[in-house]
């Protein structure tokens, strides 16, 4: 998927768990995980709203886009690697 879910990094700055963020934003913490790891197919605006409260960032802190052939070439390089 071309975008990109940047939740983690904004964890880190702001030191706080997965779960602290759940609680405080109000969905669960697998549906956190979820969007968290890239896995999500669409989130509401409303989710998107309360984390960027939440966390005191813009929505572009949590979401970027990237081209699908940059993902195509990082997985080739993984396969090479590995």
């Amino acid at each position: 998927m071309p975008i990109a879910v940047d939740i983690d990094v904004m964890l880190a700055r702001r030191k706080m768990s997965v779960g602290e963020l759940a609680d405080r934003v109000g969905i669960t913490p697998a549906n956190l995980a979820v969007l968290k790891n890239g896995r999500a197919k669409a989130v509401r605006f409303a989710t998107l709203a309360a984390l960027c409260e939440v966390l005191e960032c813009q929505p572009g802190d949590l979401l970027r886009w990237e081209p699908e052939d940059a993902e195509e070439l990082a997985g080739a390089a993984e396969l090479a690697d590995g």
